[in-house]
């Protein structure tokens, strides 16, 4: 007969794990249609020639487009995540949906996400505003629904400073890294490379070549914006509307110092004038 052997205190005191509310930062698709077809086709020719622009990117399906259809069935989902994780994102939610859309979506292993939260309302101005330089305007049609709110991801290296609400980070950020800037404005003094990501509850101020991804507003504040000294993004999201570099950017921006804004539903960037 096995010996009986207690438990010591000292093992029931160690935890091997807990449990803690996150939230995550990920780019959310506002379906309009059930046909896949079209669907596939339009995807493909934004997207289909740009492998790994949306590596392993996390993906919510917001379904609150196909409230607007008479009667609309619930997608196929199969064929939708099929050609999502074909290029390159990964459906991990679905929000916004009818009860047969939703179940339909939680059937496919999605999670349900909360519905999208509408815009931070703007504070009152005790102060006159500060000059906006002029630019040379050309706006583009925005195609996204809001984002979920990011969770914090920790840049590797010494720590960041932070002074009054602002996110300082003064060397590059790296492909593959994740920097989120809760509560204010993201500063970054070096080189964002191509598949890195710069994401702020505020605006993204990046004075050096943003060549990666740029998410400003992600809780939904349409007053923020994102300005490069040398704007050639993959990716421009501002509070959950965003356009990618093969959407096509302005002629003369590429390269040049410019920002991006919201005009009503519309994704605005411009280049920046001295």
């Amino acid at each position: 007969m096995a010996a009986y052997r207690p438990v010591s205190r000292k093992a029931e005191a160690t935890a091997l794990f807990d449990l803690k509310s996150t939230s995550l930062p990920v780019l959310a698709l506002l379906l309009r249609t059930v046909d896949l077809d079209a669907l596939t086709a339009q995807m493909q020719q934004r997207y289909g020639d740009s492998p790994g622009l949306f590596e392993h990117e996390p993906l919510c399906i917001d379904l609150a487009g196909l409230r607007e259809l008479d009667e609309a069935p619930a997608p196929d989902f199969v064929r939708l995540l099929a050609l999502l994780r074909g290029l390159g994102f990964n459906p991990v939610a679905v929000r916004g949906g009818l009860p047969l859309h939703m179940a339909a979506g939680l059937a496919a292993g999605l999670a349900e996400a909360p519905d999208a939260a509408g815009p931070s309302p703007a504070p009152e101005a005790s102060a006159a505003p500060a000059a906006v330089p002029q630019a040379d305007n050309s706006s583009l049609p925005a195609s996204a629904a809001p984002a979920l709110p990011p969770t914090e991801v920790a840049p590797a290296g010494p720590a960041p400073s932070a002074l009054g609400g602002t996110l300082i980070i003064d060397r590059p950020v790296r492909s593959g890294q994740r920097i989120y800037a809760r509560g204010g404005d993201l500063i970054v003094l070096g080189m964002v490379n191509a598949g890195a990501e710069v994401v702020a509850d505020g605006s993204v101020h990046v004075y050096a070549p943003l060549r990666g991804r740029a998410v400003a507003g992600v809780l939904g504040d349409t007053r923020a914006r994102v300005f490069s000294t040398c704007m050639q993004a993959q990716l421009i999201s501002i509070a959950g509307l965003w356009k990618t570099a093969e959407d096509g950017w302005p002629a003369g921006l590429q390269g040049q110092p410019a920002q991006a804004r919201l005009e009503g539903e519309r994704l605005v960037l411009e280049v920046i004038k001295g």
